[in-house]
């Protein structure tokens, strides 16, 4: 058996409103800097300059980008709660994942931020009704609108992906 090294958990695929899977997701947030933190502890220098897969990131710019992209999503949720059908704003993940404060800043800045970032955002979306869920920002990239239940799953879903590339990589190399 083979691994999908770019998907090692597959491509998200949404799922129905369900109580059951709104908790999960929510516990998802809530945990995520913790996982990913456990995920690269004890790693050197030149392991955390190690990319996943041939071509594709190091450890160190996947923790650089999930705070990136956690802190882009913290802000498309809140942006979907106070406003009706906000377009939200793209980014260049690529682009953002070669600026110098990936390179310069030590990745524990990063945890840090999503510590204090998933902690505001839990508390931001655990108490929503089933109805706020439902509200809907349009991605213009994308061409299309997005539930805020869809981007929760979404969001668990990075989380994990990203936080197994890293372990992934540590099962490969023995480390």
């Amino acid at each position: 058996m083979t691994t999908n090294l770019s998907y090692p958990i597959g491509k998200y695929e949404p799922q129905p409103f369900s109580q059951t899977q709104k908790e999960k997701w929510l516990t998802d947030i809530r945990f995520l800097p913790e996982e990913l933190e456990r995920s690269f502890l004890n790693l050197d220098a030149a392991q955390l300059h190690t990319p996943y897969r041939e071509g594709g990131w190091t450890v160190q710019q996947l923790i650089h980008h999930v705070a990136d992209s956690h802190m882009n999503a913290y802000t498309r949720f809140k942006l979907g709660l106070t406003e009706n059908n906000p377009t939200i704003k793209p980014y260049e993940e690529k682009e953002w994942a070669l600026l110098a404060d990936n390179e310069l800043i030590p990745i524990n800045v990063s945890i840090t931020l999503l510590h204090a970032l998933h902690q505001r955002w839990y508390a931001a979306i655990k108490g929503l009704g089933d109805a706020d869920w439902e509200r809907v920002v349009v991605h213009p990239e994308h061409g299309r609108q997005m539930s805020l239940w869809f981007l929760l799953g979404l969001y668990a879903w990075h989380g994990k992906h990203h936080t197994r590339h890293i372990t992934s990589l540590r099962e490969r190399e023995g480390w």
